[in-house]
């Protein structure tokens, strides 16, 4: 019996003596599988490169490719422990120069080291959060090359070295399956490039290869006996025959379920990695207008206009779109990704002109991550950035350090202000986003947006009455308390003049302005930034805050409600007056005739024709009567109050109990005397809370004997920066206790009764503001029993026909809600 011992994979039968032919034959069957591997590998890059603005990355993959299998077969026929030490210098190699020409390309500064740090730290996630198209730069462009590298070594190690060339297809068909899946929806069916794959590897598999060990006739039975050699290929042609049923018996089974999936839509990978984040301050920058109001001369940035015409040199500069509104906060609501140097152009509207602004800018004492530009950006250089194409704003990742240089190139819009008075807004879906009003505007301002809408059909005219009214009405001061909820709006709006309403910075013109524009039917949102007057230090002072409305066919307009300089305002009364009920009656016309005299009064019968009840019954049915109107009078209110203490702890979703929680507890302060300002922050109406029961049990106390007779007052302030009672101002308010002494010391509330209660109120209240939708049923239900604890302490602590009063007082029914 004959046994076959094959010979070891990685041996070659010795050339033998030259022979020219032979020599050729064996090089040119040696060709088809590098050169397979090296084209199904370039295919990978060429289906992931659809979705990079430029064919850089192509060709560092092709050149990876070719790199990585000329490898292969340069150590072919070299020890195997020789492998890895000259594929790591091969890759080493091609990564620095990738590095260096995706640099270059990009216009990144930095050495060589820097570069490749960041791009190893970050290239997966920026990756799969780039905005297509992925601009090639070395975190975009670091993960393909040293995969088509390691692809491209391991194919050629397997299918040259070892034979098998079928199991070395599999990282090529890897790769290339997985650039198919990073591209994903984000660019067209790769049909040409799949075709293409499957040529090439069919035709690598059909074509004889140099690999492994052959006889020099290239027959594997050449120099057996005819019985072996029979068998031989009697073997190799059963497997060959097995191999071909089982692709084509894959080819059936699968051929149905890859057909059903050509007019399915790919999933997205992008979708599953969370893109670049910003923090509340860079969420809603509106509320910053206030402080840089307090600190006029605080340089924020350096300008220069490098290309644009005089003109530019003034241009309005934007930090952020606010386009999400929920009635308590205004919200840039942006999904940012990172970006390359070039950015997407976006079609300027139809009735627009165009003209392009250079600007290099300086960072100096702005903070955060939002990124200033003159709208819309198109290039930036100089810093790594990410974008919202929906509302045009940029972020630097990383966050804005002094001394940050970057330049910008915009394209500016001007529309054609010829066509505005006709243009109509859009409607439908599309800009329901910026159309939307949040739940609970006061009835005040709908009935103000009527007013100034009723008149004004077209969507230009309303928007001018809305912005006339505003420069007619209000003062601008530096010193008015942030804010921008309904409540600050309402008291903007409508509060008394000496009590600090009817005035504010631009952030409460440019609220008020998108609010009534909205409720008026216009699509509105709010824009935060800079309007220099020059060239040169942006100050503080620049800062600013404007509104925009959404014409069809010329896109976004500015607006600026801001009064003149020089005007006085107008009181809003005048010119603001609910419709009244009933209309007035008509006054008679005067007639020529004489009235006629009226008959005379009858004498008032004597006492002895009076007939009735006596004076006795009279005065007794009435004081009972009086009595009991009063007392049911009571009963009345008690009940009132009772019910609206339940509908406000007991209804609604958790987040609209907890504020009814809240209102107990400054309802609670008011009928104690010591009503919340309305300019107070939670934490400091919480503040004023507890010392306002420590005064109210120290005058219990000194009334009882108990203590000394000084119960001291409190007294409560601010900085007058903070937002109305309810609301976490941007600023850090100043408030002074005075508690009352007694007996030397000072007389703090027993713990769990008034202290932490009240603090912890205030943030279950904050929480409600700054994160809707978050609180839940057991918080709810704290923030009642912590309201309930508070007002019945501080209840307890009065005297006792003010306990009395305090169930009946209507006070509580009237009061704004």
């Amino acid at each position: 019996m004959v046994t076959l011992s094959p010979a070891p994979a990685d041996t070659d039968v010795p050339d033998g003596p030259p022979a020219g032919p032979g020599r050729a034959a064996r090089a040119l069957r040696a060709v088809p599988v590098p050169l397979a591997l090296v084209v199904m590998i370039s295919l990978a890059g060429v289906v992931l490169g659809r979705v990079y603005a430029d064919p850089l990355l192509t060709r560092l993959m092709v050149g990876a490719a070719v790199g990585s299998v000329l490898v292969g077969v340069a150590a072919r026929r070299l020890p195997s422990w020789l492998v890895a030490p000259l594929s790591v210098a091969g890759l080493a190699g091609l990564t620095a120069l990738s590095l260096t020409l995706a640099a270059a390309h990009a216009g990144l500064p930095g050495g060589l080291g820097a570069v490749a740090a960041d791009a190893a730290r970050n290239a997966i996630p920026r990756l799969l959060t780039a905005m297509i198209p992925v601009e090639p730069a070395p975190d975009t462009v670091l993960l393909p090359v040293v995969a088509a590298w390691l692809t491209g070594l391991t194919a050629a190690e397997v299918a040259l070295r070892t034979g098998r060339v079928l199991l070395g297809y599999l990282p090529p068909a890897l790769l290339y399956a997985g650039a198919l899946y990073v591209v994903g929806p984000n660019a067209d069916p790769a049909v040409v490039p799949s075709v293409l794959f499957a040529a090439v590897a069919a035709a690598g598999l059909a074509a004889p290869s140099g690999a492994g060990r052959r006889p020099a006739s290239g027959d594997p039975a050449a120099g057996l006996a005819p019985t072996v050699r029979a068998a031989v290929r009697l073997r190799l042609f059963a497997a060959s025959a097995a191999g071909v049923a089982v692709v084509v018996a894959l080819a059936a089974l699968l051929a149905p379920v890859v057909a059903g999936q050509v007019d399915e839509r790919p999933v997205d990978p992008r979708r599953y990695v969370e893109p670049p984040q910003v923090e509340s301050l860079d969420e809603n920058p509106l509320i910053r207008i206030s402080g840089w109001a307090l600190n006029p001369d605080q340089k924020l940035l350096d300008v220069r206009t490098a290309s644009g015409g005089a003109a530019s040199g003034g241009a309005r500069i934007r930090l952020a779109v606010l386009s999400d509104y929920d009635g308590v906060t205004w919200r840039v609501g942006a999904t940012y990704r990172n970006a390359g140097r070039i950015l997407p152009a976006v079609e300027p509207a139809p009735g627009a002109t165009t003209d392009t602004v250079r600007q290099e800018i300086t960072v100096a004492d702005l903070t955060g991550r939002l990124l200033p530009a003159v709208p819309t950006p198109r290039e930036v250089s100089g810093a790594r950035v990410a974008y919202d194409p929906a509302t045009g704003t940029l972020i630097r990742p990383e966050g804005l350090v002094p001394g940050l240089r970057y330049a910008v190139t915009s394209v500016r819009e001007n529309p054609d202000a010829n066509l505005l008075a006709t243009a109509n807004v859009p409607a439908g879906d599309a800009v329901a986003r910026v159309l939307r009003v949040a739940d609970g505007a006061p009835e005040q301002l709908r009935k103000l947006a009527t007013q100034l809408a009723e008149d004004n059909g077209a969507p230009y005219a309303r928007a001018i009455a809305i912005q006339d009214f505003l420069a007619e009405h209000y003062r601008v001061t530096a010193e008015a308390p942030s804010g921008h909820a309904y409540p600050n709006l309402a008291f903007f709006l409508f509060g008394p003049r000496n009590g600090g309403g009817q005035r504010g910075t631009s952030e409460q013109f440019a609220a008020s302005f998108a609010v009534l524009g909205r409720l008026a039917g216009l699509p509105t949102r709010v824009v935060v930034g800079f309007e220099p007057k020059a060239d040169g230090p942006v100050r503080a002072a620049d800062a600013y805050a404007w509104p925009e409305v959404l014409f069809e066919g010329l896109g976004w307009v500015p607006f600026d409600p801001l009064p003149r300089p020089d005007e006085e305002p107008r009181p809003v009364e005048q010119d603001f007056r609910p419709p009244p009920e009933t209309p007035p009656s008509e006054v008679p016309e005067p007639t020529g005739q004489p009235s006629a005299t009226p008959p005379a009064e009858a004498a008032a019968p004597t006492g002895a024709d009076r007939s009735g009840p006596g004076t006795p019954v009279l005065v007794g049915g009435g004081v009972g009567g009086s009595v009991l109107l009063v007392g049911l009078l009571l009963v009345s209110l008690a009940l009132l109050r009772r019910n609206l203490t339940r509908a406000r702890l007991e209804r609604g979703d958790p987040g609209a109990r907890i504020a009814g929680a809240w209102r107990e507890l400054t309802d609670a302060l008011r009928l104690a005397g010591h009503p919340p300002g309305d300019d107070l922050a939670a934490a400091e109406v919480a503040e004023r809370a507890r010392h306002t029961l420590v005064e109210a049990r120290a005058a219990r106390a000194a009334r009882a004997g108990d203590g000394g007779a000084d119960a001291g007052a409190g007294r409560a302030g601010n900085d007058g920066a903070g937002t109305r009672a309810g609301f976490v101002r941007a600023g850090d308010g100043a408030v002074e206790a005075r508690a009352a002494l007694v007996g030397g010391g000072a007389v703090e509330p027993p713990a769990g009764q008034g202290g932490a209660q009240v603090d912890e109120l205030a943030t279950l209240l904050n929480q409600v503001a700054f994160a809707p939708g978050t609180a839940t049923p057991a918080q709810a239900e704290r923030a009642a029993a912590l309201a309930g604890g508070y007002v019945s302490a501080l209840r307890a602590a009065r005297a006792g026909w003010r306990r009395l009063l305090w169930s009946v007082h209507p006070g509580p029914l009237r009061w704004r809600r």
